[in-house]
């Protein structure tokens, strides 16, 4: 009967996920202005490089400022993809504006690459190599092994993983485009991953629960401060280049730092939620597997004192850890930024005024103020849950 219960709950939720995908997309985009800067009249192709001429203007650019010339790569390509694959293509050419920047390399016989056809020209230009394949199957070789290694829950995982990016890039993207409430559509976003990863990996069971309830409580007070302490630096939401383009858009950047902060602790605190939930049930069944005498009685049967008090000292490791985790993976993603800031500015203070920097900060302290609320709150449903 539990199998049963277990089984119609995990469809369910599928079925759930579904209608989530599809009814959110359609209110997202409905009456979604069209922001594509792209030409209908341009198409992206797939094409591999089978010839490549010497550098035109100039050959090789000499290392010298003053004798800085672009360097004009003449090729030609086969396609790859779509109703021309085959065709031979005759003297395309890779210009490189800047060498000195290392923008981009030269093509070479044999690189995969993505050519942009312009039906008013009638010609085709180079557009970039083709990144994403050696990406994708390294994605698939860890997909596979998680799959050995974890079995169910690795496959389970990974449709959980689908279902969150899918919500992301059908809803939640279209919401912030479409003009909609970023703050609520981040915090349905996140309600909605959490619930579904939860029920989808572990099952409704009372360790889900727990978890569950205890990282939404962490992720919320952290988007409640978030939001104050947005209000207090007086933050604009223009943390770097690309930000200034999305004011194109008309879309609020102060909610999109918000919800950079909260998506990117949301998947943290769920990890200490889970840890401490699973954690303090082991030490439940520990305790229950220990008997006395014939009637199979507990010698020392789990209660909520003793649970509450094992999961604080298991949260206190998991947080010391896990601090780290947030600062470290903040700051590598931002080094590029903070060597070229720190570069022009001998000033510390100067530097981490920086909205850039500052939001940074805010990314790994409000996130970490969300675990810390999760320890304990997770704790305490645990062991209220687990010792009945």
């Amino acid at each position: 009967m539990k199998k049963l219960h277990s089984r119609l709950v995990y469809i369910g939720v599928l079925v759930f996920s579904v209608l989530f995908l599809f009814v959110g997309n359609c209110v997202a985009t409905s009456g979604a202005p069209d922001f594509r800067t792209y030409d209908d009249e341009l198409i992206v192709i797939s094409a591999v490089v089978t010839e490549v001429f010497p550098a035109t203007d100039g050959e090789r650019f000499p290392w010298t400022l003053e004798d800085e010339v672009p360097i004009v790569v003449p090729f030609n390509a086969r396609i790859i993809s779509g109703e021309r694959e085959g065709e031979v293509l005759r003297r395309i050419y890779q210009n490189i504006p800047d060498p000195y920047t290392l923008s981009e390399r030269e093509v070479s016989v044999g690189n995969r690459i993505m050519l942009v056809f312009d039906i008013h020209r009638d010609i085709y230009v180079f557009n970039g190599f083709q990144r994403i394949n050696p990406v994708f199957f390294l994605g698939i070789i860890f997909l596979l092994l998680m799959i050995f290694f974890s079995k169910k829950k690795g496959f389970n995982s990974i449709i959980a993983l689908g279902f969150i990016c899918a919500a992301i890039f059908t809803v939640f993207i279209p919401a912030i485009l479409a003009g909609r409430n970023i703050y609520a559509a981040t915090l349905v976003i996140v309600t909605y991953s959490i619930i579904s990863t939860l029920l989808i990996v572990i099952g409704p069971n009372k360790k889900a629960i727990s978890a569950m309830l205890g990282c939404l409580g962490g992720v919320f007070f952290a988007g409640i401060l978030m939001a104050i302490m947005g209000g207090i630096v007086r933050l604009t939401g223009v943390v770097d280049r690309e930000s200034l383009n999305l004011l194109f858009f008309n879309i609020d950047l102060r909610a999109i730092v918000f919800a950079g902060v909260i998506l990117g602790s949301a998947g943290a605190i769920m990890d200490v939620a889970m840890s401490i939930s699973s954690s303090l049930w082991e030490v439940k069944q520990a305790r229950d597997d220990v008997t006395d005498g014939e009637l199979g009685v507990p010698q020392n049967p789990a209660n909520f004192r003793s649970l509450f008090k094992s999961g604080i000292e298991i949260g206190k490791d998991i947080l010391g850890t896990m601090l780290n985790t947030l600062i470290l993976a903040y700051i590598g993603s931002s080094l590029t930024v903070i060597l070229l800031i720190a570069s022009g500015t001998g000033s510390f203070v100067e530097l981490f005024n920086m909205e850039m920097i500052v939001v940074e900060f805010l990314r790994a302290i409000v996130g970490s103020f969300g675990m810390f609320l999760t320890i304990p709150l997770t704790a305490a449903i645990s062991a209220a849950l687990y010792s009945r």
